[in-house]
């Protein structure tokens, strides 16, 4: 016996309202008029890509971390407002975020 026969049982005048659909709209990134910089490192011998200089919420960013880690399949992690990625993926990361209308400064290698 699920909740709804449950429901019926208890309250057998009631009945039920039609669902609402909600729409859904997407989440429009904050895109800023300073280039955000996308810089190649070596940590402990291996391979790391930095993006810095996102300028919008926390939140945004996290977002965006998550977009590009999933559109790339690499690993990686959010901290100290930067994006750090396994993997020198700067060309990629560049392609994404300008076709998403952000600025990106090349640094490094």
């Amino acid at each position: 016996m699920d909740l709804q026969d449950q429901l019926k049982n208890l309250f057998p005048d009631h009945e039920p309202a039609p669902e609402e659909a909600k729409e859904e709209v997407p989440h429009e990134l904050y895109v800023q008029k300073e280039p955000m910089i996308c810089k190649f490192e070596k940590r402990k011998g291996k391979a790391t890509t930095i993006i810095e200089g996102y300028e919008g919420s926390d939140a945004d960013f996290k977002i965006l971390a998550k977009e590009i880690k999933t559109k790339l399949s690499v690993g990686g992690t959010f901290k100290d407002d930067s994006i750090i990625l396994q993997g020198d993926y700067r060309d990629k990361i560049m392609e994404i975020l300008k076709v998403k209308g952000f600025k990106v400064k090349r640094v490094g290698g």
